[in-house]
């Protein structure tokens, strides 16, 4: 029982994602609720056979208070999708400040972006306009859907709309 599930806070907010093995279990529990299921795809057993879930809800409202990603190197990485945000590269990355430290920049997602050991060097103590350097996109904080997202790769259509991306 290979595969991804959505899975849903009882107000339809996406929370997290878990095994197809592990969805069948809260169905049967009654924890969880079936959304969508995936067409011709079935869990059998001698006894029953469940349509192959896709997205379930849970039935009680689970409260997490704000999901926050925390600021790491590798987050970092991860948002930009492990590439130099100069040039594109996707070696020797390293983490630089768009306004550096030595003019009061700030280790925040707001300031922090992937660059490969060249392009950091090349820019220096100095500001990407001042070094003519462009950035691909500006850094932002990632949001825990946008982790949602990247950790599965291959999105089902149907999760699309739960991820905000329809």
């Amino acid at each position: 029982m290979t595969g991804h599930v959505l899975v849903l806070n009882r107000d339809f907010s996406a929370l997290s994602i878990c095994s197809v093995q592990r969805a069948i279990v809260l169905l049967h529990l009654q924890k969880a609720e079936l959304v969508e299921s995936l067409p011709d795809r079935f869990v059998r057993s001698s006894t029953v056979h469940h349509p192959w879930p896709s997205i379930v809800r849970l039935t009680l409202y689970v409260r997490i208070p704000y999901r926050r990603i925390l600021m790491s190197r590798k987050n970092i990485l991860r948002r930009d999708q492990h590439e130099c945000q100069y040039c594109g590269s996707r070696d020797q990355l390293t983490i630089d400040h768009v306004v550096p430290k030595s003019r009061g920049g700030k280790d925040v997602w707001e300031n922090l972006v992937a660059a490969c050991v060249p392009c950091n060097n090349r820019k220096g103590s100095r500001t990407p306009d001042e070094a003519a350097m462009n950035l691909k996109r500006q850094p932002f904080r990632p949001s825990h859907v946008m982790f949602i997202r990247d950790f599965v790769g291959r999105l089902d259509d149907t999760w699309k709309p739960y991820l905000f991306m329809s």
